[in-house]
C-alpha cells in the first residue's frame, strides 16, 4: 500500500502566490499607526502571533478601544497576504479604499482659505515612487493628488507603505482622462506647470498662487497630449552623469520650493 502524499505532494496543488496585496490591505507600524489616526473605518487588524511589544502593543491597544476586531496569524499567512512585504508583524483591512473626486480637493483648498496646490501623476506606474510622492504632498500641505485610471499604479498596500502613512491623510482623485481634468483646473484658476528636463530651470520662478504640478512616469515622462495642456514647463538643473531625477525626488525638490515660496 502506497504512503499517504504530504500536503503538498506531487499530486497536490500549490495555492496561487497573489502578486500584490489586496488593494484594502495595510501593513507595517507607521501605516497603520496613521490609518488608526485617521479615523477611517477598519474591518480588523491582524497581528503576527507572540508579537505584542513596544509599539506594536500600543497599536493594539487603540485599535480595543476603537472597537475593532484584532486577529492573531501566524508568521507564515501574514507574509503570504502581505506578498513578502516589511509588515514588522501586523496589518489591517480598511472597510473601503476611496478615492475623492477633483470637486473633493478644490474644496479642501477653500475649507483651508488656501490657493490651491495640486499633483498630477500622468503615468506613474511604480507603486514606490507613487508612495513617495503622496508622502512629499502631504508634507508641503497640497490638497490632493491625482492619478488617472490606465497606466497607472493605484493605492495599494506598497503605495500606502511607501508613503509611510501619509496616504491616509491625502485626498486621490482617480481620473478617466487627465487632458480634461487639466481644463476643469484651469477653468477653476489654477497655472498648470509641467516638470520636464526639457524645461524653464525652475530658479526664480514664482511658483505660489493656485496651481498643479504635472508629473511624467518612470518611462516616457509626460505625455505630449498633457504636456501641451501646462501653461509652463519646469526642469531642475542637474551636474552629474545622469540625467534626470527620479520622478518622487523631482516631486520633493519643486513642491518644497513651492512650500518655501507660499511661507515667504
Amino acid at each position: 500500500m502506497k504512503g499517504k502524499l504530504g500536503k503538498w505532494g506531487a499530486s497536490a496543488k500549490k495555492p496561487p502566490v497573489p502578486q500584490e496585496m489586496a488593494e484594502n490591505l495595510v501593513c507595517g507600524r507607521n501605516a497603520l499607526r496613521e490609518l488608526l489616526a485617521s479615523g477611517k473605518s477598519v474591518e480588523k487588524v491582524l497581528v503576527q502571533r507572540g508579537a505584542r511589544e513596544g509599539s506594536v502593543g500600543e497599536l493594539l491597544r487603540q485599535a480595543r478601544e476603537a472597537k475593532i476586531p484584532v486577529v492573531e496569524v501566524d508568521k507564515a499567512k501574514l507574509d503570504a497576504l502581505t506578498c513578502g512585504a516589511r509588515h514588522q508583524g501586523v496589518a489591517a483591512y480598511v472597510s473601503e479604499r476611496e478615492y475623492a473626486s477633483l470637486e473633493d480637493i478644490l474644496a479642501l483648498a477653500s475649507q483651508r482659505g488656501e490657493d490651491p496646490l495640486v499633483v498630477v501623476c500622468d503615468g506613474v506606474e511604480d507603486p514606490h515612487n507613487l508612495g513617495a510622492i503622496i508622502r512629499t504632498a502631504e508634507c508641503v500641505g497640497a490638497h490632493g493628488v491625482i492619478i488617472p485610471k490606465r497606466r497607472s499604479v493605484g493605492l495599494t498596500p506598497t503605495v500606502s507603505k511607501a508613503s509611510a502613512g501619509a496616504i491616509e491623510h491625502m485626498l486621490v482623485a482617480r481620473v478617466t482622462n487627465l487632458p480634461t481634468v487639466l481644463d476643469e483646473l484651469k477653468d477653476a484658476g489654477l497655472w498648470i506647470y509641467a516638470a520636464d528636463m526639457d524645461g524653464e530651470v525652475y530658479y526664480g520662478k514664482d511658483l505660489r498662487g493656485p496651481m498643479a504640478l504635472v508629473l511624467g512616469g518612470e518611462g516616457d515622462g509626460i505625455s505630449q497630449l498633457v504636456k501641451g495642456k501646462c501653461d509652463f514647463v519646469l526642469s531642475i538643473p542637474l551636474h552629474g552623469h545622469v540625467n534626470s531625477l527620479n520622478v518622487s525626488n523631482a516631486a520633493a525638490v519643486l513642491l518644497c520650493d513651492v512650500m518655501r515660496q507660499r511661507k515667504q
